[in-house]
């Protein structure tokens, strides 16, 4: 059991927070370090392990530097004839010395990066966690105002745009930081003359940099946001490729997509393009420095101020020296991104969310089903009532059918006596309690609801049935499936009831897949039903089975029936004829045709040649 499979539409990933700035960087970020909080250990052993790593690497090339200096007056030594050779031992002892730090350094680096990686991990794991937690506690009307594809780019690509970043730039910036410093230390300790040579270069260089990364970030921003577009016209397509082929508009998608691949390849040559700049241009002002270095280290050489060795030395550390501010400059961008992924991660878990209550606890088994509208007005917006003073008053066991025009409110109606919204006047009651305070819970374990709109998830078809009631055995699935008529049809399917529903519930019919989710409510068996539009994806003659197993399972508990086929609610005890909020007519069908009235023209209009 993955994920929801069925009916519903598709979501278009989202470009992510690249490029992108986040509105209050400082909040955001201080959101983000209470998850970072419960790592605070770990991430002082990162600091402590990063600095020891970086510092053991700087200490390499001063040490082959005295290694050089060694060699090289060990042959003015020999050719002087004023002394011993070249030292072999001492410079033996050194390199062992050496090697012994480079291990050091080595395995520092790999635990940092290991825990790095872990604290990474856990973080996203406990962002999912805390997104997943939030969708089970938003209201419906959050869902009605945004697109699924959005919530999902933010439980995907913002929370892996967060857990890259960290894992990659949260060790790293604290390498570069320290590589800087140790760098720069290392070459005043050689020379201050030459030091201040090469720090003339870093603000050429930096302006450099700057202008390559902001000229870069739009390019980058750009490159998202038609990768965005591509990638959602490519679900989009593929998702409606029957009816693509049936308008026989293959060439107008090719069209289509060429159009949006072109734009993203331009966008992407351009960031890439510039974003390659980076490493040809500080290589050639790092080389302008080499050659200033060179002659300045050259003249103090000859002068007998500074050794030949520490010369290379210092040559080693300039070419070092520019690669971690460059690195802290792509660093300070990825930040920006990070933060702004998280700021849309924050913004949705500070989303309202439903009232926790405990509410007026009901056992389900004991509820009788008599329900009351009183006065009840509703709308989505505040400004504009779908729903307008209704009253009604209906009897345990009574089946209710609603009918009317699209926009009528009558599946509203319904999702006000579940609770997935609350009213804005009047009350609803079940067996005389307010359902507004009850438990959430009780009162939706007493409903059973068939939408029109199927939801089967990947898993065989006996996990989707037990769906209905996790508890029940084999044996009440297979009863279940009987009274609803889908036992046949999964027998000739192959593994029956093992079978394994893919990953776009393609392998079996949309009417199957409404006899499935009929036969969930059949094992819930529920005290009040309410079914809509549940057959209007199946065949006449299965409509016909699911009619006479449902007038069997309503005997005595309270049902309603939203239907616009007219022909399926005939038997209703009683007909709401609904229309722009209002009932408009009531009674049973021969009542309401004999009155000639809106039910009537609603009626014949369905049989007109």
């Amino acid at each position: 059991m993955r994920g929801p499979r069925g009916g519903g539409g598709f979501g278009h990933p989202g470009a992510g927070a690249m490029g992108d700035k986040p509105k209050n960087f400082k909040e955001t970020f201080r959101k983000l370090r209470s998850f970072l909080k419960p790592y605070l250990v770990p991430l002082l052993f990162v600091l402590i392990f990063s600095i020891g790593s970086t510092i053991f690497a700087i200490l390499g090339p001063r040490i082959l530097g005295d290694v050089t200096n060694e060699i090289f007056e060990g042959l003015q030594r020999k050719v002087a004839g004023t002394g011993e050779g070249i030292n072999f031992e001492s410079i033996q002892r050194t390199l062992l010395f050496l090697l012994g730090l480079y291990v050091i350094s080595a395995i520092l680096n790999f635990i940092q990066n290991f825990i790095v990686s872990g604290v990474a991990q856990k973080v996203s794991y406990n962002l999912r966690t805390s997104i997943s937690d939030k969708i089970s506690k938003l209201p419906l009307k959050y869902f009605d105002k945004n697109s699924h594809g959005d919530v999902l780019s933010r439980m995907t690509n913002d929370v892996d745009t967060v857990s890259q970043s960290l894992n990659q730039s949260l060790s790293q910036i604290i390498t570069s930081v320290t590589t800087i410093i140790g760098i720069l230390i290392m070459m005043l300790s050689i020379s201050v003359s030459m030091t201040l040579i090469a720090l003339l270069i870093l603000p050429v260089s930096m302006g450099l940099m700057v202008t390559i990364i902001k000229r870069s970030q739009k390019f980058f921003k750009e490159q998202q946001t038609f990768l965005g577009e591509a990638n959602g016209y490519v679900e989009e397509a593929y998702g409606g490729h029957v009816i693509m082929k049936a308008f026989n508009r293959e060439e107008k998608a090719v069209e289509e997509f060429s159009e949006i691949n072109e734009r993203l390849q331009k966008s992407a040559w351009k960031s890439q393009f510039f974003s390659g700049l980076t490493q040809p241009i500080m290589m050639f002002v790092g080389n302008l420095g080499y050659v200033l270095v060179s002659i300045v280290g050259g003249y103090l050489a000859i002068r007998g101020s500074i050794k030949v060795g520490h010369i290379l030395s210092f040559i080693q550390y300039i070419r070092r020296f520019t690669q971690p501010i460059a690195q802290v400059a792509q660093i300070s961008n990825v930040l920006q991104s990070t933060v702004a992924a998280s700021e849309r991660i924050f913004e949705f878990l500070g989303e309202e969310e439903i009232e926790e209550e405990d509410g007026i606890r009901v056992n389900p088994d004991e509820v009788k089903g008599a329900v009351t509208f009183q006065n009840v007005q509703f709308g989505y917006n505040k400004d504009q009532m779908i729903i307008k003073d209704f009253t009604l008053n209906v009897k345990p066991g009574k089946r209710v059918a609603i009918v009317g025009p699209t926009g009528a409110g009558k599946t509203t109606l319904v999702k006000l006596l579940m609770r997935y919204y609350e009213l804005n006047s009047g009350t609803i009651h079940l067996d005389g309690i307010d359902i507004h305070q009850m438990n959430r819970r009780d009162l939706r374990e007493t409903i059973g609801m068939v939408l029109q709109d199927t939801w089967l998830f990947h898993g065989s078809i006996m996990d989707n049935i037990r769906y209905g009631k996790l508890d029940a055995s084999d044996e009440d699935v297979v009863k279940a499936s009987k009274a609803s008529y889908v036992h046949h049809f999964v027998k000739t399917l192959p593994g029956g009831y093992d079978m394994e529903i893919n990953e776009e519930a393609s392998n079996i019919s949309q009417g199957q897949k409404q006899l499935l989710t009929i036969a969930r409510v059949f094992l819930k068996d529920p005290s009040i039903i309410i079914l809509d539009e549940a057959t209007s994806s199946v065949d006449t003659r299965t409509e016909v089975l699911i009619q006479e197993s449902m007038e069997e399972l309503m005997k005595g508990r309270t049902s309603f029936v939203i239907a616009h086929r007219l022909s399926t609610i005939r038997t209703a005890d009683v007909i709401l004829v609904m229309n722009e909020g209002d009932i408009v007519e009531t009674g049973t069908h021969e009542e309401l045709i004999e009155k000639k009235g809106f039910y009537e023209k609603l009626y014949n209009a369905q049989f007109e040649v």
